[in-house]
C-alpha cells in the first residue's frame, strides 16, 4: 500500500519517469490564495528527531521486503520506481537506487495517473530473481500487479540487467477484489501461487507458471481472507512444520503516527487454506491472530506489511512502522526474531535492527 508523506509533492518528471523520492512542495507568497503555513523544518532539524539507534537510511522504507545475494541484504520498498536499500549485517543500510528509472512503456495505457510503484515482492527461483509490484490509484481497484526479472540484484555486476515481463493481473472497479500487494509462494509439491488483495473482498490466490507468469487469465481467484466492512491486505505465506502460514496486516496503514495497522496471522494444512486462527476462527471470516501491534505511549505506531525473511535456520519478520516522535510520522524499516511457540504457532521476538 503506498505510503503517503504529509506536505510534500511528487516532483515533475517527464512522462513515464518517475521520482526517487518526493521535493518539498513549493509554498504560494498569496495569502489570499491559502493559508499560511508554519515553516517546514530542514533535512537537518528532521534528522535530530529522528531514533538515534537507526540508519538514516532505514527510514523511508515503507511495505519492505528482503532478499540476500552475496555478502549483501536487499531490502526493496514502496517508492518512486521502488526503492532499493541494502546492508551487510541488517543494522546498517544504504540506499543505492530504484529497480524503475521510468515506467513501463505499457503502463500508462492500462492504470491512468501512475507516479509511483507500490509494495513489491522479491523471491529467487532457479537463478532467477523475480519482483512483482504494484501499480495503482489510491483508494481505488483499477490496479495491476506486473513483474520484473533479474539474473543478480548486484548493481556493479555486467549481468544486473531488469527485464520487464509485463503484466500478472489486472482488477478494475467492476471487481470485488484489488490486485497489489504480491506475494509469490509455493506449495511443497513446488507449485506457484500468486497471493494479493487489499480491502474491499480481502486476500486472493491464484496459480502461478514456474515462468511468474498465470496459468490460466481466466481463473477465478481463491478467497484466503476476508473482513466485511474492515481493512485487510499484504498477504504472505510461509510453510512451517506442516503448515502454511498466512501473514495479513489489518486496519489501516498510510496515517503516519494515526495509522493503525497490526500483523495478524492464521494457517492451513493446505496452502490454499482454508486459514484459520488459535481460536479456529477461518480467516474468511474475519480471523486472524495477532503478530504485533503498537500499544499507547510506543514510539512506533502501526506496524505492518510484513514480509519473512529466513537464513541458516532462523526466521525474520521484516515490517515498517511510523515514528510517532516526528511530525509527520515518517515510516521506517523493522527487524525482529519471528520465533515459534509449543503449538507452532509465530510470534515476534526482540527487534535486532536497532543498534544499542
Amino acid at each position: 500500500m503506498l505510503i503517503v508523506i504529509f506536505s510534500v509533492s511528487i516532483a515533475h518528471c517527464k512522462d513515464g519517469e518517475l521520482p526517487e523520492k518526493p521535493v518539498v512542495a513549493e509554498q504560494s507568497n498569496d495569502t489570499h490564495q491559502q493559508p499560511i503555513r508554519p515553516r517546514r523544518p530542514s533535512r537537518e532539524e528532521i534528522e535530530k528527531l529522528m531514533d538515534p539507534n537507526y540508519s538514516h537510511d532505514a527510514y523511508g522504507i515503507h511495505d519492505p521486503v528482503m532478499i540476500k545475494e552475496g555478502k549483501y541484504y536487499y531490502v526493496f520498498s514502496t517508492n518512486g520506481g521502488i526503492k532499493i536499500t541494502r546492508s551487510q549485517d541488517m543494522k546498517n543500510f544504504e540506499r543505492i537506487g530504484q529497480v524503475f528509472t521510468r515506467l513501463p512503456e505499457w503502463m500508462p495505457t492500462n492504470i491512468k495517473g501512475i507516479n509511483s510503484l507500490w509494495a513489491p515482492d522479491i523471491s529467487c527461483h532457479n537463478g532467477t530473481f523475480y519482483l512483482y509490484y504494484s501499480a495503482s490509484s489510491f483508494g481505488s481497484r483499477n490496479s495491476l500487479i506486473g513483474l520484473i526479472t533479474n539474473q543478480t540484484l548486484n548493481p556493479d555486476s555486467p549481468e544486473y540487467k531488469w527485464v520487464d515481463q509485463g503484466v500478472v493481473v489486472k482488477s478494475s472497479n467492476d471487481m470485488n477484489y484489488n490486485a497489489i500487494d504480491p506475494n509469490l509462494t509455493f506449495d511443497q509439491d513446488n507449485n506457484y501461487y500468486l497471493t494479493f488483495g487489499s480491502f474491499w473482498s480481502g486476500i486472493k490466490m491464484i496459480k502461478i507458471n514456474t515462468n511468474g507468469l498465470p496459468r490460466d487469465n481466466n481463473e477465478t481467484p481463491i478467497s484466503l481472507c476476508e473482513r466485511p466492512n474492515h481493512a485487510v491486505e499484504a498477504p504472505y505465506i510461509i510453510y512451517h512444520n506442516g503448515y502454511y502460514f498466512l501473514f495479513v496486516s489489518f486496519d489501516l496503514c498510510c496515517k503516519g503516527a494515526n495509522s493503525t495497522y497490526k500483523i495478524m496471522v492464521g494457517r492451513a494444512k493446505d496452502i490454499t487454506g482454508p486459514y484459520i486462527d488459535k481460536d479456529n476462527i477461518p480467516m474468511t471470516e474475519g480471523g486472524g491472530s495477532l503478530i504485533l501491534s503498537a500499544s499507547k505511549g510506543d514510539r512506533w505506531k502501526g506496524p505492518g506489511h510484513n514480509a519473512i525473511f529466513s537464513e541458516n535456520g532462523k526466521d525474520y519478520l521484516i515490517y515498517h512502522a511510523y515514528d510517532s516522535n516526528i511530525f509527520y510520522g515518517p515510516s521506517a524499516l523493522h527487524i525482529r526474531d519471528l520465533l515459534w511457540d509449543k503449538d507452532n504457532w509465530p510470534y515476534a521476538g526482540e527487534e535486532i535492527c536497532i543498534t544499542k
